[in-house]
């Protein structure tokens, strides 16, 4: 059976007028469900009460039918439809509202309505049942609350996320002035659904009337870091002083939260908000800084390499050396942020190659035999390698975009159709992921047939840039090649050795002294064909034998799709009561990739191969494919709310 909840308060008290109290009643409402299997008990003796706690439905018609009535209050002051509420009897619901219960009736300890049980409770289909019969979310309940600030200081983002796709204010205030993100914020340790209410415009700077307290306040109250961190992105402000004159830093501190006292320094000295020299604003600067750490890397390849080459004595070789790692550690505490990781990888790509090409043409093109074809074939690589570098770097991986009407629009179909969880609909934006999709945090957008993010091409790797991706890594370790060939000819004119005659660290020294730029240049491309061969031979193997992404292959427990039950479990990870069997769990232990069609035809597809008719790739449009191709989407339709569709409301 369903859960049951006869206990006399069935609802989480909160303090008045804002956070800071426990729900004392939270865990009452865990310990007073039942799971009863049918047959257990006779329930033709249940009063009205427990049987819709049970959901008993012959026995509720049966006491209503014999003239009971519907509105009538217990002696805790909360009516049938409360109880209903709460547990999440649908049919129940929509047969007493038929009967004349009134659906916005207040009751209860905390004065509230069904839907504030509810939303309490987490009960998305619950919600829009109650919502589709004319319940209104704006009334608030003894406490001020109406069921938004409820659903956002309990974390439920799927019904935050409808109620606002239904007209309710991001903004609402209760009784004590405060939004549903101040709740979020206070409550929530986690993204969602703060993440949710900035992207649908809620006010980051905001105060509530009591107190004075931003979201960035609460956050620091608490020392919830993450909500702290998203609203550093958002750019609040961070002088924003509350009733006791105290900011964000000043709260923090007051709550002993170290770690959210360092964060806030250090963005409020990013921002240049305390008095600072000249340097110290500069330094501070993130486009000043981006920059350093995008152009380091070509002055420390060129400083690795050129200091040991230069014809001066050894002495003066190891000051320079020494101030080069002086310059890096001055970058590394003044220039140097938590951006270091997704900005120095292309730098270095494309600064490691300009050295190559570089050493190519002044070091190893008089070695190197370049006969007509070797010239064309090296040139043709060059270009392919920089077009499919650049392709894959530039081009838009899949990225889905919607505007706010269809994103509303979503929600409310998703809600409809009881498919609205966070596995198969992005907080961030605000859409229906398709399949195979998945958003990236940081590019911080939802892709495509999602890969991976390079940070090698400083992009997402999807649905339109993974064949690039895959020729650069192929033309990539070509050009590699080309140059360990070029080394190897260099040394074989200029410091000839055997590997038995001089061992490694004779060959080490000879190479070294007869050119350390040329050592570190293979040595660099030595290092290179590894990493890259690697990479290669997994992408191949993924997508040509397995036909899955890099996503897939690492999270496939996570998609139903990937297993052979998906017909039963259709979306992104959540299921709808299938029959479970011996054969099912067997099955759930198996990854069965649907969109495997062979080698053969994964290599066309990714590729995206054609020759006269014979090469046909799959063409799929993976932006709006949300089940397999070839099946009919889950038969689960829209509920049926006994009312018409005008009484939904769009923002």
């Amino acid at each position: 059976m369903d859960e049951v909840d006869p206990s006399c308060n069935p609802v989480q008290p909160l303090i008045e007028g804002g956070p800071g109290k426990d729900q004392s009643n939270a865990e009452k409402q865990k310990d007073a469900r039942v799971d009863l299997q049918p047959g257990q008990e006779d329930y033709s003796n249940y009063d009205i009460v427990r049987a819709v706690q049970f959901g008993v439905m012959a026995r509720v018609y049966e006491l209503v039918e014999g003239g009971m009535d519907v509105n009538e209050m217990d002696r805790e002051n909360v009516s049938i439809l409360h109880w209903a509420a709460i547990n999440n009897r649908i049919d129940i619901v929509r047969y007493l509202i038929g009967k004349g219960a009134i659906v916005d009736k207040f009751g209860g300890d905390l004065d509230s309505t069904p839907l504030h049980w509810a939303t309490r409770q987490g009960h998305l289909s619950m919600v829009v049942l109650l919502l589709g019969f004319g319940a209104d979310p704006t009334l608030r309940d003894g406490q001020g609350f109406s069921c938004i600030h409820l659903a956002s200081q309990f974390g439920h983002t799927a019904i935050v996320a409808y109620l606002i796709a239904k007209g309710c204010d991001v903004d609402m205030l209760d009784r004590s002035g405060m939004t549903p993100i101040m709740y979020s914020a206070y409550r929530v340790f986690g993204y969602d659904p703060t993440r949710l209410l900035m992207t649908m415009g809620a006010g980051l700077n905001k105060q509530d009337k009591v107190n004075g307290n931003t979201p960035l306040h609460f956050a620091c109250q608490t020392g919830n870091t993450c909500v702290v961190k998203m609203l550093f992105e958002k750019n609040v402000d961070l002088d924003i002083l509350n009733a006791k004159g105290q900011t964000a830093l000043d709260t923090a501190a007051e709550h002993k939260n170290a770690n959210i006292v360092k964060r806030m320094r250090q963005e409020r000295a990013d921002r240049g908000l305390d008095q600072q020299n000249f340097f110290t604003k500069f330094s501070r600067n993130k486009d000043v800084r981006r920059k350093v750490m995008w152009w380091f890397p070509f002055f420390a390849v060129y400083a690795i390499g050129v200091i040991p080459e230069l014809s001066v004595p050894w002495y003066y070789k190891l000051i320079l050396a020494l101030l080069g790692v002086g310059f890096w550690k001055f970058l590394n505490v003044f220039f140097f942020d938590e951006r270091l990781m997704n900005v120095v990888p292309v730098s270095v790509y494309l600064s490691s190659k300009l050295m190559m090409y570089f050493t190519w043409f002044v070091y190893l093109v008089p070695y190197v035999e370049m006969t007509w074809t070797k010239a064309v074939l090296f040139w043709l690589n060059t270009i392919l390698l920089c077009y499919n570098f650049y392709m894959a770097w530039n081009v838009d991986p899949g990225f889905i975009k919607s505007n706010r009407e269809q994103k509303l629009q979503t929600i409310l179909d998703l809600a409809e159709k009881q498919t609205l969880t966070l596995n198969q609909f992005c907080s961030t934006c605000l859409i229906h992921r398709p399949i195979r999709s998945k958003h990236c945090s940081v590019c911080d957008k939802c892709v495509a047939k999602f890969d991976h993010h390079c940070p090698w091409t400083d992009n997402c790797i999807g649905a339109y840039n993974h064949k690039y991706f895959i020729g650069y890594l192929m033309f990539l370790l070509l050009m590699l090649s080309w140059c360990v060939h070029g080394t190897f000819a260099y040394w074989r004119v200029n410091c000839p050795f055997d590997i038995y005659d001089d061992g490694i660290t004779g060959i080490i020294y000879k190479v070294l002294k007869a050119s350390p730029w040329v050592f570190w240049v293979g040595a660099n491309a030595m290092v290179h064909i590894v990493w890259v061969s690697v990479l290669l031979s997994c992408q191949l193997y993924q997508v040509v034998w397995l036909g899955m992404t890099t996503n897939e292959r690492m999270n496939h427990g996570r998609y139903k799709y990937l297993s052979g039950n998906f017909s039963q479990n259709h979306g992104h990870g959540h299921g709808h009561g299938h029959i479970h069997t011996k054969e099912n769990d067997q099955c759930k232990h198996k990854t069965k990739n649907p969109f495997n069609r062979g080698p053969i035809r994964n290599l066309i597809d990714i590729l995206d191969l054609q020759f006269c008719g014979l090469f046909r790739p799959n063409r799929i449009d993976w932006m709006n494919l949300y089940s397999l191709p070839g099946q009919t989407p889950h038969p689960l339709g829209k509920m049926n709310f006994g009312v018409s569709r005008e009484n939904y409301q769009f923002v």
